[in-house]
């Protein structure tokens, strides 16, 4: 897929509060949590328009059998796609609108991708030099798998930096 930057868009709330009813109707009580997470989460950074959430389930296997119905609904269910213990869906094919990321509770990515939100969003000058970064690598990388595995680097160095920035937070 080809890589979209754009700058930040307040609507990207109100598709992330939509899709969460629409989640919500498919996955009712077995939902405990939603969180908007990502670039699309902070205000004024640049990101790829693609919404990323985070579903924190009781039960992760139990998403496995709405397979079938979130494919019927043009979800593209990826299955844990390189983490464990998550499930993903993607919505919108080329034009992707969304990532969904599925979490059975008490799982460690969960903090992790919200430690980095909250930091970016704390962080005003790191969300900024993020959003550089991202456009100097755009114009680099036409394709959004290049692109991620160049931002790679920067992505761990940032996540080190908000782990740090939460543990003195804790203090």
């Amino acid at each position: 897929m080809k890589v979209r930057l754009s700058p930040y868009n307040p609507e990207w709330v109100t598709a992330y509060q939509q899709e969460c009813e629409r989640l919500h109707q498919i996955f009712g009580d077995l939902i405990i949590d939603f969180e908007h997470f990502g670039s699309t989460s902070v205000v004024n950074m640049k990101a790829k328009p693609v919404i990323d959430m985070m579903v924190i389930v009781k039960n992760i296997e139990e998403v496995d059998t709405f397979n079938p119905y979130l494919k019927e609904l043009d979800y593209d269910t990826a299955g844990e796609w390189g983490i464990k213990g998550r499930r993903l869906l993607r919505k919108g094919g080329e034009n992707r609108t969304h990532h969904i990321h599925i979490y059975q509770e008490g799982n460690m990515e969960i903090d992790r991708h919200l430690i980095v939100r909250d930091y970016l969003r704390v962080h005003t000058e790191e969300a900024m030099k993020y959003s550089e970064c991202k456009e100097q690598l755009a114009m680099k990388f036409q394709d959004t798998k290049e692109y991620s595995k160049a931002k790679r680097s920067y992505v761990s160095e940032l996540e080190q930096r908000a782990m740090e920035w939460q543990k003195k937070e804790n203090r």
